[in-house]
């Protein structure tokens, strides 16, 4: 079993480096980790001539452009690495029936509905970042739909946050060095941890014997149980910070909400992030009742937890790691 892990040093890369450490990784399991320094995702040559040397059995495509307001500028570097490169994945994937595993956005929606997005609503993004998401999710689809042979999974998830920069540290950083906030109160989603995000990601692709699972090929929405506002995450952030025992100018009630048009940036935002997530917790029962356990035996709390616990777990890390 060979598993190539594209976008290392992404907050999701970083997660699946860490998972991977953690675990009793079996003897004839090659996992290999590529950045943008080993594997140029802009020439589609170069990232061929790697995967037919690497010959992955999973490959995992955490690797995005996902500079929301410079692609308004950059469109062809956000289409090559958004939608080209994964395209090559996927034209490889079928080629050696190979499991693709890939990373999408709730950016792919234009935010306007008013309920739970699920994987079949018709996509519509606002700007250049989201097209170019949604056309590496067609790309990806087609490729696939034109064999029998190699599955994929699109996981398209929200405000990610992990090992790197992320709004939560960013807020973080801003209550201590000022003492009143603005934040958005009228823009919805779920909150997302790139730890709980690569787990879960392989309780679809894996079995307790570290060999692929076959589960049905499609899009997924994988984010945690709940919803919330920026505004919201924000508050519980410095609320959870300060019981930790952390200094900070800003106090909860010093973050004013405001309204997104409050707020105008180069590229627009969903002002509904909100995504259904039954087809993959519907998958993960499927496969996990394949067998006894999935690729981590020691793996026993919920697998779709509340957002606002995985936030607060993660700000206890980062405690630990002296990083607040």
């Amino acid at each position: 079993m060979n598993i190539l892990v594209l976008g290392k040093d992404g907050q999701l890369g970083k997660a699946y480096q860490g998972l991977f450490q953690s675990l009793l990784v079996p003897a004839g399991v090659q996992i290999q980790y590529l950045g943008r320094a080993q594997c140029d995702l802009t020439r589609p040559e170069v990232l061929l001539e790697i995967l037919e040397q690497s010959k992955p059995n999973l490959i995992i495509n955490t690797a995005a452009y996902t500079a929301v307001d410079k692609a308004e500028t950059e469109e062809d570097l956000a289409y090559a690495i958004n939608a080209t490169a994964p395209e090559q994945m996927a034209i490889y994937a079928v080629k050696h029936g190979a499991t693709l595993l890939h990373y999408s956005t709730d950016y792919v929606f234009d935010g306007s509905k008013s309920g739970f997005y699920v994987e079949d609503d018709a996509r519509n993004p606002l700007g250049v970042y989201g097209k170019s998401k949604a056309a590496g999710e067609v790309a990806i689809e087609k490729v696939f739909t034109q064999s029998s042979s190699g599955q994929f999974a699109i996981f398209r998830t929200s405000w990610v946050y992990g090992e790197g920069g992320n709004f939560i540290r960013t807020i973080l950083r801003l209550a201590k060095e000022r003492g009143e906030l603005r934040v958005i109160q009228d823009q919805y989603g779920v909150p997302t941890s790139a730890n709980w995000l690569a787990k879960t990601s392989l309780d679809l692709a894996l079995d307790s014997q570290w060999q692929l699972h076959q589960f049905a090929s499609g899009i997924y929405h994988a984010v945690p149980s709940g919803e919330t506002s920026w505004h919201h995450l924000a508050c519980l952030a410095v609320q959870e910070v300060q019981k930790l025992g952390i200094p900070l100018k800003a106090q909860v009630a010093s973050i004013k909400p405001i309204l997104a048009v409050e707020y105008p940036l180069p590229a627009p935002r969903p002002m509904n992030s909100r995504m259904d997530t039954a087809k993959l917790r519907a998958a993960l029962g499927q496969s996990l009742s394949k067998t006894s356990n999935s690729y981590n035996d020691s793996r026993n709390e919920p697998i779709f937890p509340e957002w606002d616990g995985l936030v607060k777990e993660y700000l206890s890390q980062l405690q630990q790691q002296n990083l607040l």
